[in-house]
């Protein structure tokens, strides 16, 4: 029995960065969500071999991007840019219409019920970002052009453990801000 090295290796390396990432910490990080994170997009874009990843927040009935990486020739979507949130996968996700991992779009059974889109999507992968205090702050998704049927459900978990990474900084970066804010009313006479 023989296997490549690197293809064996490739998983646990991966897994070791975003574990790396995750007790990271980034100290005077003035955006909501941290270098960290466009540097975990960039790994899942790599690694699942995806043309689109991102980071959206859900704010007033809108899916908000706020971070993106995508191939060069793939992009779509930019950071800032948003839609209603019917207008995309992201919270048919969160509440269940649509599974988190999609081999191939077309192959759905539900297929004619989902927003039309400016570009073809053909697999789809997507974690709800879900703060300390319950509360979904949006999602992660990773999308390709074309069906990709070697996703695997352990794919999906890496994408799991990056929505929480993207979770503890979006929770780290609130709680340094609610610091400072609290810090600011002591010092007023």
């Amino acid at each position: 029995m023989s296997f490549d090295t690197l293809d064996y290796l490739a998983p646990d390396a991966f897994e070791v960065r975003i574990s790396e990432l995750l007790v990271a910490t980034s100290d005077g990080a003035d955006a909501l969500i941290d270098p960290s994170v466009s540097e975990v997009l960039r790994l899942v874009k790599d690694h699942l071999r995806m043309d689109v990843v991102f980071v959206s927040e859900f704010v007033d009935g809108r899916r908000v991007f706020r971070r993106v990486e995508t191939r060069p020739e793939a992009a779509v979507i930019s950071e800032g840019g948003s839609s209603t949130l019917e207008q995309g996968f992201c919270q048919r996700v969160v509440d269940g219409r649509l599974p988190r991992l999609i081999h191939d779009v077309t192959s759905l059974p539900n297929k004619a019920e989902l927003p039309p889109t400016d570009f073809p999507i053909g697999a789809h992968m997507s974690a709800p970002i879900v703060l300390t205090d319950g509360r979904v702050y949006g999602t992660f998704c990773c999308f390709s052009f074309s069906a990709n049927l070697a996703l695997t459900e352990r794919d999906l978990k890496k994408l799991e453990m990056c929505a929480q990474l993207a979770a503890r900084k979006i929770d780290a970066q609130r709680a340094r801000e609610f610091e400072q804010a609290s810090a600011s009313w002591r010092l007023l006479p």
